[in-house]
């Protein structure tokens, strides 16, 4: 009994030892970033790198003061919402109708999910053309279309799985009861698949929130994202890493915030859809 008691906790031990390492690999990076952007030039740049020093909040007030980023912050944060609070209705209804309905076929389920196949580099120019002859180019209206055509095929696919995990008696169910398939669909089957959208709303705010191509290309001084301000950050004196750190730190609080709120509802909406 003493022997196998041993054997768990030496097992127990390195399993830990194990996560800590593993979960460090993955913090370090972040923690060096916070550090950089608490130090003054002369610490972010000096070798060795000092651990200890006097933290001063700098690089944060000049980011908000001098860069206008907040005006940029603000842009990134309306285009992630905008795509998801539109893109997420309509995903559903195409992942319910592809599910139940079967519409199309594979071979149009196929075609819906081939466009996820293009690289951006290859839809930008075509876009940006279309885009300069109908004036959507530098407005918060084009990027938020752009982005939605882009994430709309993925939520979509991701949607079908929850859907087909759904029991079809409960459609019927409310269609005897007098209820019409669309009314079915958002008072019964949305609900019950709410962690699943769940889900879907938080992988499209994040590509929202993450992507550089398109805003870059598409939008302008007004209406840049923080993805390109960050990549701005780049002078002729060099990497202004401070600064740089500062916006990075801002740039992933969205990320963290929605992480805790809709944790729950996450682990719980990833793994539903693998479940039927």
């Amino acid at each position: 009994m003493e022997k196998r008691m041993n054997t768990r906790f030496l097992a127990d031990t390195t399993t830990h030892v194990l996560l800590i390492g593993f979960s460090l690999i993955i913090l370090l990076p972040i923690l060096w970033v916070l550090r950089t952007s608490l130090a003054t030039d002369s610490v972010a740049y000096g070798l060795p790198p000092q651990l200890i020093f006097k933290p001063i909040l700098k690089n944060y007030i000049e980011l908000f003061t001098a860069n206008n980023f907040l005006h940029y912050f603000r842009n990134s944060i309306s285009v992630a919402v905008g795509v998801t609070l539109l893109g997420i209705p309509i995903a559903a209804l195409g992942g319910y109708a592809f599910s139940r309905y079967k519409i199309g076929g594979k071979p149009l389920q196929f075609i819906v999910l081939s466009t996820q196949m293009l690289p951006g580099i290859v839809l930008i120019l075509p876009l940006f053309a279309i885009y300069r002859t109908i004036g959507l180019v530098d407005t918060m209206t084009g990027i938020i279309l752009a982005y939605l055509a882009f994430n709309l095929p993925f939520l979509v696919w991701l949607l079908m799985g929850f859907f087909a995990g759904i029991p079809h008696e409960l459609e019927e169910s409310a269609l005897i009861d007098g209820c019409t398939p669309m009314s079915a669909f958002f008072r019964i089957i949305f609900p019950i698949s709410a962690p699943g959208i769940m889900s879907a709303a938080v992988m499209s705010f994040i590509f929202a929130w993450n992507e550089f191509l398109f805003s870059l290309i598409l939008t302008g001084a007004k209406t840049s994202m923080v993805p390109v301000v960050l990549a701005a950050m780049q002078t002729h004196r060099g990497v202004l890493i401070g600064k740089l750190s500062a916006a990075t730190i801002i740039a992933i609080l969205p990320m963290i915030v929605i992480s805790f709120g809709v944790q729950k509802y996450l682990v719980k909406g990833l793994s539903f859809g693998a479940i039927k």
